[in-house]
């Protein structure tokens, strides 16, 4: 499944920081995520052109956490979220497949996703900025050369 050869890019992405574990469930549970988001959605909720990161992206901003969501974005500190923000902002069904595919409860998947997701997306976005076209996993691939 797609979701978990994205899953293991985002692993390997997050795993450089030291606590390898952390990492690679960390992108485990990111991969599940985003595979949710890119396949699961109908009429394109996840939105972004192909690309879910950027659809999760905007689920954040319009769930309260755009501050947030642009620290991890920016250049500047990352400012952190809480599980039960993630189960907020996220569709319950969505949580539900991801906590699924992962093995644990959504809360456990939510709580992941938040010691995760600021992580990953600031290494996503390295100039500051979302990156635009291609797949995530290209875009993946790109930042770890």
């Amino acid at each position: 499944m797609a979701g978990n050869d994205l899953g293991s890019l985002l692993g390997s992405l997050l795993g450089g920081s030291g606590n390898g574990q952390g990492g690679s469930s960390g992108g485990n549970i990111l991969g599940a995520l985003l595979g949710a988001l890119a396949g699961g959605q109908s009429g394109g909720q996840a939105g972004g052109a192909g690309n879910p990161l950027g659809g999760l992206m905007d689920m954040l901003t319009k769930s309260g956490l755009a501050d947030q969501a642009q620290s991890w974005i920016g250049t500047g500190q990352n400012e952190p979220v809480s599980g039960g923000q993630i189960a907020e902002a996220l569709p319950n069904e969505t949580l539900d497949k991801v906590a699924q595919q992962a093995g644990v409860t959504p809360q456990q998947a939510a709580d992941q996703i938040a010691q995760s997701l600021p992580q990953a997306v600031d290494k996503l976005t390295p100039s500051g900025q979302l990156p635009q076209g291609g797949s995530l996993e290209d875009i993946i691939r790109q930042q770890q050369v």
